[in-house]
C-alpha cells in the first residue's frame, strides 16, 4: 500500500502543476476524511487502530482524488472519502474482505450522486480558457473534430488537456507504474492485458474512417486507461491470483472499457469496467487457479 502511494506521488504533483494548487487541497481532503473515517469506524467497533499503518486508507483517499475533476467543492471529495472507506470497504469487514476496489466504489457514487460537477472539466492553468472544456474522449464521442485537431498525442503524454487530477499526466504515471513493476509489486500481466485489449478493439471499431483506422495511442492515452491499469485494477484484494487469471481479468475490463467508451452516454469507462469485474474476480480464480500437487477430490 506504501509502495503504491509512493509511486503515485509524481501523477500528483503533476495534476497540481497542471491544475494549481486547489488540486493539492482537493487531495488533502480526500486523503484526510479517509482516514479519519476508518478511524472513526475501527473506534466504533472497537478493533485495533493500528490498522490504520497499513496505509489503504490513504491509498483509497488519494486514488479517489485523483479520480474526480479539479475545481469540484471541497465537500465532494469528503463525501466519496467517507463513503469509499465505509460502504466500499469497512461494511465487508474492512482490508481483504472487500470485493469492490474502494476508490471506485467512492467514485462511483460521486458520479450518480453530482453528475454535473464530475463532469466539468478544467482546462490546464495557462490555458486561455480558464475553467470549462471537454476531455478529448467527450470531444471524440461528440465528433467534435476542430477541438480534437488542437490536442496532439504529445499534448495527452503531458497532461496539457481537460480531465482527473491524477490522470492526465501520464508520463508521471508511467513513472510510477515502472517504479511497481521493476520493484515485482505489480505484474505486467493485468496492465497488458487490459491496454492492449482496449488498444485493438479501439483500432478495429472506434475510427472515423471506417474498421481498423482508430487512433490507437489517442485511446490508450486519454481517459484514465494508464491510471486505471496499472494502479486500480491490479490491486491485490479485488484482482484475480494467478497469471492466467490477470490476463483473462485485464481483457474483460479492457473489454468492457471499449463498450461503455463507444456505445454508452458516458466517453469513459474505466471504473466502472474495473468494478464490474471485480465481481467477477471469485469465478475467475474459481476456474483459473492452479490445482494442488496430488490433491484428491472426495
Amino acid at each position: 500500500m506504501w509502495a503504491v502511494t509512493f509511486s503515485l506521488i509524481p501523477a500528483g504533483a503533476a495534476g497540481v502543476f497542471i491544475f494549481g494548487l486547489r488540486s493539492l487541497f482537493v487531495i488533502i481532503a480526500a486523503t484526510l476524511a479517509a482516514v479519519l473515517t476508518e478511524l472513526i469506524i475501527l473506534k466504533s467497533q472497537k478493533k485495533d487502530i493500528s490498522a490504520l499503518y497499513d496505509g489503504s486508507a490513504i491509498l483509497t483517499g488519494l486514488l479517489l482524488a485523483y479520480n474526480i475533476p479539479p475545481e469540484v467543492p471541497f465537500w465532494m471529495p469528503v463525501a466519496g472519502s467517507i463513503f469509499a472507506i465505509a460502504i466500499g470497504k469497512q461494511v465487508f469487514g474492512g482490508l481483504g474482505h472487500n470485493i469492490f476496489n474502494p476508490a471506485l466504489v467512492g467514485r462511483a457514487f460521486l458520479m450518480i450522486s453530482w453528475p454535473v460537477y464530475m463532469t466539468t472539466w478544467s482546462n490546464p492553468r495557462w490555458s486561455i480558457d480558464a475553467v470549462t472544456t471537454a476531455t478529448p474522449l467527450a470531444m471524440h464521442k461528440n465528433a467534435d473534430l476542430g477541438a480534437l485537431t488542437n490536442i496532439t498525442n504529445w499534448d495527452l503524454f503531458i497532461g496539457n488537456r481537460g480531465g482527473c487530477i491524477g490522470e492526465v499526466c501520464v508520463i508521471a504515471l508511467l513513472i510510477g507504474a515502472a517504479f511497481l513493476i521493476l520493484k515485482r509489486y505489480i505484474t505486467w500481466h493485468i496492465p497488458f492485458s487490459y491496454i492492449a485489449t482496449v488498444a485493438l478493439m479501439s483500432w478495429i471499431f472506434n475510427g472515423r474512417s471506417g474498421f481498423f483506422s482508430g487512433d490507437i495511442l489517442f485511446f490508450i492515452l486519454s481517459g484514465g486507461l494508464i491510471l486505471g491499469a496499472f494502479f486500480m485494477a491490479t490491486d491485490y484484494v479485488t484482482s484475480p491470483l494467478s497469471s492466467k487469471g490477470k490476463i483473462i481479468f485485464g481483457f474483460g475490463c479492457g473489454l468492457l472499457t471499449f463498450v461503455i467508451r463507444k456505445f454508452a452516454g458516458y466517453p469513459e469507462g474505466v471504473s466502472y469496467a474495473i468494478l464490474i469485474m471485480n465481481a467477477v474476480v471469485p469465478t475467475i480464480d474459481r476456474y483459473t487457479l492452479p490445482k494442488w500437487f496430488g490433491q484428491v477430490k472426495k
